[in-house]
């Protein structure tokens, strides 16, 4: 299936939360809870994981944009499920809607946003900041 065709698909992540995950590991935080940048960092890998399967060899896609809220705390060996829904894709740009749950409710909703770039000339370009 060809990116163009995948407004309205969905794919989940699932992690059991370890001590490795909580804000106090992270430095986000000094609470043993699921940090905030570890459920933004799974409900981009959920959204990654969704646009990586409509696209072409040597292509992939890079965060751009992350308007996230964590509504609710998760405790150490909870699972965590993030959730990524296509909804707009406007030339290279993507639009997600992005949810994460655990056991119990819903812990964040946002939006995220992926450009999509040739991995070749993304990473030159990159690399010439190198002087």
């Amino acid at each position: 299936m060809k990116i163009d065709d995948m407004v309205g698909e969905e794919l989940s992540v699932e992690i059991t939360v370890t001590e490795n995950d909580t804000a106090k590991a992270f430095g986000s935080g000094c609470i043993d809870v699921y940090a905030t940048p570890k459920m933004v960092g799974l409900m981009e890998n959920a959204a990654l994981t969704l646009a990586q399967a409509g696209l072409d060899e040597g292509f992939s896609t890079v965060g751009t944009k992350v308007e996230v809220k964590h509504l609710a705390a998760t405790p150490v060996g909870m699972k965590v499920r993030a959730k990524a829904k296509l909804v707009e894709i406007d030339r290279r740009r993507l639009v997600f809607e992005v949810e994460a749950y655990d056991d119990v409710e819903t812990i964040g909703e946002g939006t995220h946003e992926r450009f999509i770039v040739d991995i070749e000339k993304f990473l030159d370009k990159s690399k010439s900041k190198i002087k």
